[in-house]
C-alpha cells in the first residue's frame, strides 16, 4: 500500500526538525526529501526511508530511556535525602527546644 504522501511529508517535516548526526539518517532524510519534492516517492524509495528511521530512532529512544532511567534514580536519590534530611531536622528542632527548656529552668533557680 503507497504511504499518503501529506503523512510521510509531514513525517519527513518532524524528522527535519531534530539535530541528525548519523550520516545514514541524514542521507536518507535528503533522499527522501528529494523524492516528495520531485512528486509521489515510489514505495522502495518510502520503505528505505522508513528502515533508516526505524534504525536510528530506536537507538535514539533506547538511549533517551536509558536517560530517563537514570534521571528517576536520581530523583528517587533525592527524595530519600530529603526525607532523612527532614526527619532529621525535626529531631534537632525538638533537641534545641528541649535544651532551652532546660536553660530557662536553670536561669529560674538561679534567679530563685
Amino acid at each position: 500500500m503507497p504511504a499518503d504522501p501529506t503523512s510521510l511529508a509531514a513525517l519527513v517535516a518532524e524528522i527535519g526538525r531534530f539535530h541528525i548526526r548519523d550520516k545514514h539518517m541524514i542521507r536518507a532524510q535528503a533522499e527522501i526529501a528529494r523524492a516528495l519534492a520531485n512528486g509521489v516517492p515510489d514505495d522502495a524509495t518510502v520503505e528505505r526511508y522508513c528502515a533508516a528511521v526505524r534504525a536510528y530512532f530506536v537507538g535514539f529512544e533506547r538511549e533517551a530511556r536509558g536517560r530517563l532511567a537514570d534521571v528517576d534514580r536520581r530523583l528517587a536519590k533525592v527524595s530519600q535525602l530529603q526525607f532523612n534530611l527532614t526527619a532529621e531536622r525535626g529531631v534537632a528542632e525538638r533537641r534545641v527546644e528541649a535544651t532551652q527548656g532546660v536553660l530557662a529552668r536553670v536561669l529560674e533557680l538561679a534567679r530563685g
